[in-house]
C-alpha cells in the first residue's frame, strides 16, 4: 500500500475512533502532501512524501525548542506526541554509526583531503541516504569533523 493511501486509511480509522490528536496530525500530514502535490502539479511518490513528513518533524523539533525557551512544557509535549505519530509513517532513521561509515566511504571515493572539498563530499554523501531518514545537520557535522582532522 502506498504511503499516502495508508495515511488516508488511518485518518478514516482515527476519525471513527474519535482520536482527536491522531486525527489532527493525520489531517495535517495529508494537507502537507496535497499542498506539495499542487506545488509540483503531480502525484508524489513515497520518497517525496517521506521528505514532506521529515519537514513536518523538523518543524515540530523547532517548535519544541521555542516552547521550552518560552517555558511552555505542555505545548512542547504536544509537539513530541505529534512527532511520534508522524514518525510511524517514516522509514527507520539512520544512526550515527551508519552515517559515519557512509561519510568515510564517500570521503574515500571523492578523495577529499581538506575542508575546501566539504561541498563535494556532502553532494556525494546525501544521495546515499535516499529512502532513509537522516538528519542533514548530523551528516554536515560528521563531514566537517572528518575533514578538519
Amino acid at each position: 500500500m502506498a504511503l499516502e493511501e495508508r495515511i488516508v486509511k488511518d485518518l478514516t480509522a482515527a476519525m471513527k475512533k474519535k482520536e482527536v490528536l491522531r486525527t489532527s496530525v493525520l489531517r495535517l500530514m495529508k494537507a502537507a502532501i496535497v499542498n506539495k502535490q499542487i506545488e509540483k502539479m503531480t502525484r508524489l511518490e513515497d520518497d517525496d512524501i517521506v521528505k514532506v513528513l521529515t519537514t513536518l518533524v523538523k518543524q515540530r523539533h523547532e517548535s519544541i525548542d521555542q516552547f521550552q525557551k518560552a517555558n511552555r512544557p505542555e505545548l512542547a509535549e504536544k509537539e513530541r506526541q505529534e512527532i511520534r505519530i508522524i514518525e510511524e509513517y517514516l522509514p527507520g532513521t539512520v544512526d550515527q554509526v551508519e552515517v559515519e561509515r557512509l561519510v568515510d566511504e564517500t570521503i574515500a571515493e571523492v578523495g577529499a583531503k581538506s575542508m575546501k572539498e566539504m561541498g563535494t563530499v556532502m553532494k556525494a554523501a546525501l544521495p546515499k541516504f535516499k529512502g532513509k531518514v537522516v538528519d542533514g545537520k548530523l551528516v554536515n557535522e560528521i563531514v566537517r569533523r572528518k575533514l578538519s582532522s
